[in-house]
This record gives C-alpha cells, structure tokens and sequence, in this order.
C-alpha cells in the first residue's frame, strides 16, 4: 500500500515538474492527483466486487434448478459453518471451464462465484475443497486486500496515461523553467528523466506489486480449505481436474484474473517457480500446490495412526 501512495505522489510530482509549476511553488498538479486519487480509488473499492461480478456475466443463484446448482448451494452453507462466517452470496458464470473466485469487502457481503464446468466436474468433496479455498479467501479477508489493489493498480494505469499527456503538452513550460532556474537545471533534468522512467515502467511495476501479493494469499488460502474441510485431499484431487481443462475460461476477464482459484487465461508463467515467477505470475504453480496439499493429507492419515512413521 505504501508502494501505491509512493507511485501517486511521485507521479503528481513528475506532473508538476513537466508542466514548470513546482518551480514556482505551486505543486498544484501533486495535490490534483492526490486528492482525485483519494475519490476515485475509493469508488472504484466501494463498486469493485459489482463490477467485477458484471464483467463475468455472473448472475446469483437464487431459484437453482438443477442438483448441481443446489449441491453448490449446500456446500457453500456447510463451508460457511465451518469457518464461522455468514453465507455467502452464491453466483453463477456459464462458462465450461472449471473455475472459481471470491470477491466483496469482507465476510458481511461476501460471494462466491462458480462456474458451471466446475459444478458439473467436481463431485461434492472436490467441490468442499475449492468452496473452502474461497472462504478461506473470505476468512482471511483477501478479498477486500484484492479489491483495493485492484482498484489501485487501474487507478494508477490511467493516471501514468494522463501523466504522459501532461508531458507532451507541458514540455515548453518545464523548458523554459530550466532555463531560468540556472544550476538547478540540471537536478531538474534528471528528476525529469526518472520521472519519464517510472511514467515508462509503472504499468509493469504495479501489476507485478498486485500479481506478488495475489500468488502469496493462494498458498494461504489452500492451507485455509484443508484446516476446514478436513480433507486436503479433495481440494488437490479438485486442482488436478481443473489444471486438466487446457481451455482458458473466456468469460473471466484479465482484470479478474487474480481473484480465480486457477488462472482462467491459462499462462505459462504460472507453471513456473523462482523470482522472476513469483514477480510475473498470479498464480502459484497447481503442481505444487498440489504438492503440498499431498502432504498435508499423508501427515494427517499418519497422524491418525492409520499410517506407520516413516523410518529412518
């Protein structure tokens, strides 16, 4: 969070010293952009989860009319019992492809959406452990952290765009400003050039700082599902059928992209492990949450002592 009100201020900063007015002691374009940053992002938080359910096509599952819909239902009333949570909201994407997202600001307005490749191909375990998952997301409050982010990294997209205008239209100012600010001129200068840099590179930066935090509260969120339901089990057999499905899930946008169990858009980079992967992906790779959900199950059967203790 410290990262985006850094970004914002530097780029009101930059604004001001393309335009020539924080020369003259005006940072007129920082306070600007400071103070629309503060009703936007806020707008863009308090619509989030709408906008984001709107652009999914999702619709509530009020009146379900098939025992999948009705199962889905039930699973997510037992899973909010065992978290100790209100119910969530329960919507529906018809989209083939097995998927699922949580979004809101907090357990009180909560949802869970699925998608209709998921309720057709889980069977009811599998579909505890992913509805788990998501009310994990809810317990641990990532949808509201996601929300916010979210909005942040659209927020300062935009912003980095209109800033890039101010550049080309209020280049002749900031020029003659260096020319009569004599030795000044030149801190000017580079403070210009960096500037141009962040403007270049802050789309990249802040989809990252938001795909970093995203892949982190996944492994969170799957450790969550297998204290609830017991069984970390289903939630890995789960993973395993939805990393078969090699089809993306179209009717999920990229900006939503981050709230999904499994990637919907199907990236390589998501595969992967290492720096530049945790940087990159949204994800963690499903091999290795699987992984680690393997053993969670064999700790816990060895635990009850249907298993002997490994030797040596």
């Amino acid at each position: 969070m410290a990262g985006f009100i850094f970004f914002v201020t530097w780029l009101g900063v930059g604004g001001d010293l393309a335009a020539g007015t924080l020369q003259q002691g005006a940072p007129i374009g920082t306070i600007i952009v400071l103070l629309i940053a503060v009703i936007v992002t806020w707008r863009a938080w308090a619509k989030g989860p709408q906008r984001i359910l709107w652009s999914t096509g999702a619709r509530e599952l009020t009146d379900p009319q098939t025992t999948e819909e009705r199962q889905v239902i039930n699973v997510v009333e037992e899973m909010a019992i065992a978290a100790g949570l209100p119910p969530p909201k329960v919507y529906l994407v018809e989209d083939p492809d097995p998927n699922a997202f949580a979004t809101g600001h907090g357990p009180q307005d909560a949802v869970i959406a699925v998608t209709r490749g998921l309720i057709e191909r889980l069977n009811r375990e599998e579909l505890q452990g992913v509805v788990a998952h998501e009310m994990g997301h809810v317990r641990n409050l990532d949808v509201r952290l996601m929300t916010t982010i979210a909005a942040l990294v659209g927020y300062v997209v935009i912003l980095s765009d209109v800033m890039g205008r101010v550049m080309r239209f209020g280049g002749r100012g900031s020029s003659r400003s260096r020319g009569r600010s004599g030795g000044g001129g030149a801190l000017v200068l580079i403070l210009l050039v960096l500037w141009v840099i962040t403007l270049i590179l802050t789309p990249i930066i802040m989809r990252i700082m938001a795909m970093g935090v995203s892949r982190n509260r996944e492994y969170l969120a799957d450790a969550t599902a297998a204290q609830l339901t017991r069984n970390p089990g289903a939630l890995a057999s789960a993973l395993e059928k939805i990393e078969s499905a090699v089809e993306p899930t179209k009717s999920i946008a990229k900006s939503a992209a981050h709230l999904c169990i499994a990637d919907p858009l199907g990236r390589k980079i998501n595969e992967k492990e290492g720096a530049f992967a945790n940087l990159m992906g949204t994800h963690p790779p499903i091999r290795v949450r699987i992984a680690r959900l393997r053993g969670m199950a064999f700790q816990s059967v060895q635990a009850a002592g249907q298993l002997p203790a490994a030797e040596g």
